[in-house]
């Protein structure tokens, strides 16, 4: 029977947050295809990492387990991910869209003849246009367009569609209990097949601050008018313990640091609570925040594209509404 597997990704001795949007993807694709969802992770059977997989009950785990895949190469991946998807046979492979999965996903999938539909943002698990196979959405120009790809297959012979997804596109699942089988993979591998040797895994330039692990942020726009007014939206920040995140005009004039933009040229973010202050609501900010689960919209324009996803929006003067939020959080909590 065919399946949605997914391969995970594990830092710090922790799943990341993005495995788990990956994840959540699958099963959104893997309900409407009536399929079941296996995941996979490099470790051993043994790992306690395994016990920490939540979210809803996948029908197997795989462990793949070699001495050669305890230090990262694309070479060793691709070997021992191809051995794996030979066996399972899934119909679809689900990736997160990280740096190591841009490293050796592309080359995996030309394995099987197919290409990596990356930076995955929607999918539609119905037929289109009368034939079957999902349809997946992804961004092009920053966002500026949307394109979408027809997974058919191929007549007549298995054909296996590899797709990677955007951070903060999914929402990741809630726990669920129930049974499922964690079975260990031992691929067979050779070390004639890794060609080059370990290094430090890839890193983003470093940054003071991870806006993607906040679970509530505070984003400031060009509403804010004057750098100086910049302690106003702080204040609302610290007394909701969230960090504080802004639009790329913000980060452009230097008034916040760029580590600090959230959008199509900063990060993509996912929490819990975003509260947008002053931010019209641009394309190239809204890619980047718009999985977030509630948006609270602050402007003085009611026709800011920004209102079009918020949860909650608050038309006014932010010089008045954001004073008063501080007041009333800081109220809450004497």
């Amino acid at each position: 029977m065919s399946s949605v597997l997914v391969f995970l990704e594990a830092k710090n001795r922790e799943i990341t947050r993005l495995s788990w949007e990956a994840m959540a993807a699958a099963h959104t694709l893997a309900a409407g295809l009536n399929l079941p969802v296996d995941l996979a992770l490099v470790g051993s059977a043994g790992n306690p990492i395994f016990a920490t997989i939540h979210g809803k009950t996948p029908r197997t785990v795989y462990a793949i387990d070699h001495t050669l895949l305890h230090a990262y190469t694309a070479d060793g991946y691709v070997e021992a991910y191809k051995q794996l998807v030979d066996k399972v046979k899934p119909a679809y492979v689900v990736l997160p869209h990280t740096y190591q999965v841009r490293d050796f996903a592309p080359r995996l999938a030309t394995r099987f003849n197919e290409v990596l539909i990356s930076d995955v943002t929607g999918i539609d698990p119905t037929p289109a246009h009368g034939q079957p196979g999902a349809t997946f959405v992804r961004q092009l120009l920053q966002g500026k367009l949307n394109a979408t790809y027809h997974h058919p297959g191929r007549p007549g012979e298995f054909a296996t569609c590899f797709l990677s997804v955007q951070a903060g596109a999914f929402r990741a699942d809630a726990a669920e209990g129930g049974a499922t089988t964690l079975a260990p993979f031992l691929p067979t591998l050779d070390a004639a097949q890794i060609r080059v040797l370990p290094g430090e895994p890839f890193r983003a330039a470093a940054q003071t601050v991870d806006l993607g692990s906040a679970p509530i942020l505070v984003s400031v726009g060009r509403g804010i008018k004057e750098e100086s007014n910049l302690p106003l939206v702080q204040e609302l920040a610290t007394a909701l313990g969230a960090e504080l995140a802004a639009s790329r005009p913000i980060c452009d004039n230097g008034w916040l640091p760029m580590e600090r933009q959230v959008g199509s040229s900063g990060q993509t973010v996912a929490p819990k609570v975003y509260i947008a202050v002053g931010i019209s609501g641009a394309i190239q900010h809204l890619v980047g925040m718009k999985g977030s689960q509630c948006i609270v919209a602050i402007n003085k324009d009611e026709n800011a594209p920004i209102f079009e996803v918020a949860d909650y929006g608050i038309v006014g003067d932010l010089f008045d509404i954001v004073p008063a939020l501080t007041a009333a959080v800081r109220n809450s909590k004497t």
